[in-house]
Formats: C-alpha cells, sequence, structure tokens
C-alpha cells in the first residue's frame, strides 16, 4: 500500500492494474462550499494490491487514471457509484465502463433498499470499519494514516463484496438485471445538469402561472450563476428566497432588498440586477406565453381498493423473489399503474415487467387472485368466462 503522489508512479501503478480482469474504485471529496465537488482523494485496488492517489499532489496528471476508468477490458466496482462518477465527468468528461454498483447489485440480491457500504462490510466481509475519520476534512493536507487507513477500506472489502455479489447474480441469473441497471450509471447525461430544468427541484406549489414563469426563470438563473461561480445554490440564493421573489416579484432595487433573506447590498449587486432583469422579462410575456401548469389528478376513489392490492403484490413477489422493493417500484409508481394500464413506469418494461408488472396487470384485470394457504399469501389464477 501507498499513496501515489507524482506522476512516475501513477503511470506505473495504472500500468500494473490495466492487467487486472476488475479493479475496485472509491473517491473521497468535498462539496460544502462549493457546486462541483472537489476530489481529494482517489483509492483503487486490485486482487494483488491497493492505493490512494493524490489529486491533490503538486504537479500531478491524472490522466493515466481516466484512461484506465474508459479501458472497457476492466470492470470497475463502485459502491453508491453516482457521486464518484459525477466527479469524473465533470472533471474528465470521462464515465467509467464497464461498471458494477455494489449498492444496487445488493438491491437486486435483496439485501434491502439502498444498502450502506458499512452493512454489506460486515455481513459479507465479516468486518468492521472505523468510523473516527468518517467526517473528516479530505483536503487538509497531509493525510494521517488512520485517514488513509480507513480511505482504503472502502476499496479492500469491497473486494470481498464484489465477488460474493456476483456468484449470487450468477447463481440466481439475475447479472442481466444489474446490467440493464448499469445502463443508466453509464449514460454521460445522467450526470448532466441543464439550468432549464433547474425548476423541477423546487417544491413549487402554486397553480397561478406566472408565479410558476418567474420561479422557473429564476432557478435557471441561479443555477447558471452557481456553475459559473462554483457556489452551493443556496449560497447564490436560498430557495425559500427564490419563491418569495417569484410571489413577490419586486421591480426595483429597494423592493427587492426589502424581501427577507435578501441584503440592500444584494440588490445593488450584478447579480441583483439580473435578478430584477429576470423579473422584468417574465412580466413582459403574453399570458399564452406562460407555461402550463401540469398537475396530476388525485387518485380517483375507486383506485385505493387496487392500489392496495398491488402493494400486497410488490411485497410478496419482493419476499418471494429476494429483491428490494424500491429497484421495483415506488408508492408514486404503484398509484399511476392503480389508475391506468398505460403508463411510463419502469415496473412495466423489462426485468421489472416480467417480475412483477405483468402479474400487477393481471391482478388489476381479475385474471390473478390473492389466497392463503398454510397461513402464506399465495397467488392463483382465476378462470376467465
Amino acid at each position: 500500500m501507498s499513496v501515489i503522489t507524482t506522476n512516475d508512479e501513477l503511470i506505473a501503478l495504472c500500468a500494473r492494474l490495466s492487467k487486472s480482469e476488475y479493479i475496485t474504485v472509491d473517491t473521497e471529496f468535498l462539496r460544502t462550499k462549493t457546486y462541483y465537488s472537489k476530489l481529494c482523494l482517489i483509492q483503487v485496488a486490485n486482487e494483488e494490491e491497493y492505493h490512494a492517489i493524490d489529486p491533490l499532489a503538486p504537479g500531478i496528471d491524472l490522466s493515466p487514471f481516466y484512461d484506465l476508468m474508459t479501458d472497457e477490458n476492466i470492470l470497475k466496482i463502485f459502491h453508491a457509484a453516482r457521486q464518484d462518477i459525477e466527479i469524473f465527468v465533470n472533471e474528465k468528461g470521462v464515465v467509467p465502463k464497464p461498471l458494477f454498483d455494489s449498492q444496487v447489485a445488493a438491491m437486486v440480491c435483496g439485501y434491502g433498499d439502498s444498502i450502506g457500504y458499512e452493512k454489506l462490510v460486515m455481513s459479507m466481509a465479516g468486518a468492521t470499519l472505523d468510523k473516527s475519520t468518517r467526517i473528516t476534512d479530505w483536503s487538509r493536507r497531509p493525510l494521517t494514516q488512520r485517514q488513509i487507513d480507513y480511505a482504503l477500506g472502502d476499496v479492500t472489502h469491497l473486494r470481498t463484496i464484489y465477488r460474493k455479489l456476483d456468484a449470487q447474480l450468477q447463481k440466481t441469473g439475475r447479472s442481466q438485471w444489474l446490467d440493464e441497471e448499469m445502463a443508466d450509471l453509464t449514460n454521460p447525461n445522467t450526470f448532466i445538469i441543464l439550468p432549464e430544468n433547474a425548476w423541477k427541484r423546487l417544491k413549487i406549489r402554486s397553480s397561478n402561472r406566472r408565479f410558476n414563469a418567474l420561479a422557473r426563470a429564476l432557478a435557471e438563473w441561479r443555477e447558471e450563476e452557481a456553475q459559473r461561480r462554483n457556489l452551493p445554490r443556496n449560497r447564490v440564493m436560498r430557495d425559500e428566497v427564490l419563491l418569495e421573489v417569484s410571489a413577490v416579484r419586486p421591480e426595483h432595487a429597494n423592493a427587492l432588498g426589502s424581501i427577507r433573506g435578501l441584503s440592500p447590498q444584494f440588490s445593488q449587486s450584478k447579480s441583483g440586477q439580473k435578478v430584477l432583469a429576470v423579473i422584468k422579462d417574465v412580466l413582459a410575456l403574453p399570458e399564452d406565453s406562460l407555461p402550463e401548469i401540469s398537475r396530476r389528478r388525485p387518485p380517483a376513489q375507486n383506485t385505493d381498493p387496487v392500489m392496495e392490492l398491488l402493494k400486497v403484490l410488490l411485497k410478496l413477489i419482493c419476499q418471494n423473489e429476494n429483491v428490494a422493493p424500491k429497484l421495483i417500484a415506488s408508492v408514486d409508481d404503484l398509484e399511476k399503474l392503480a389508475e391506468s394500464d398505460d403508463v411510463d413506469i419502469p415496473a412495466l418494461s423489462g426485468w421489472r415487467y416480467d417480475l412483477f408488472g405483468k402479474q400487477a396487470l393481471a391482478v388489476k384485470h381479475g385474471e390473478l387472485a390473492f389466497a392463503m394457504k398454510n397461513g402464506k399469501i399465495i397467488l392463483i389464477k382465476q378462470a376467465q368466462d
């Protein structure tokens, strides 16, 4: 084990790792004061060795590591990979392929919804993790040996976890299930945040079209500003302030500065002037150009029994098949399915349809029924007229 701090060391390490069938990977980062995560440490391992790479070392070039991430002859194994991949996409436009996410694999194998790494380490590797350095400033140098040991535990135990999960997937014939899930994680568009879609993060409850138009425009401005300045969104403008501005619609600096959460200094700044310009533009929009408010109707009362049956079916199938319910369908998905057969939800395509969706539709149409046998709920086919 070593901490890689020079280009020569990194080149040599990546040359060795490039001959591996698989490598385990993890990162440590900070994101408390920035929009984009600051990469502070990379941990990698194969069957023979494990190392930490210091991306903050003076003059280090991570190109060999990123080349390794795109080598399709090597399987890259992560736990809860989304944040790690987002960093690689933002840093270098790189998405690791092929990919194995142990958290998703564990859900496929029935270890519960979004199981944490620590629990997998305990149940599969028979080890415990030192929690004392979990909350730490990974950007400070030098790193302590305890920090390094803790970080490396995220890739050393992952080797054992991968082997055991892979064996279970092979035994149950569910490797294809995981492949379908990994397709989303290896799509670069998954990690691209478009400012024009930033409003979807807000909890907009108003049906006023002008309010919605302004909230969307301000959310887009805030996202662009946060990305440009590399600041957290709420450091630019908090959600509640953005919604208050959308409701009050101040048209001059004094009115903007009087809004709770904004200072007079903000209203006189370039950002404040830009906000006023956004407000002016939205207020000038004709009524017919304002966004339509698409609000989902509350579920019809006659779908309530169907919804309850689908919940029972989902629980029954997940127990029988040993798979996490969250991976198949959310409560929102079940509500949509209770209302209509023709809905765009994951449960009606791919392996989820074969496992659950097909039977859910059969229950809805009276082709399957529930019964009790030996104290257990079972499904029985109904005779059709």
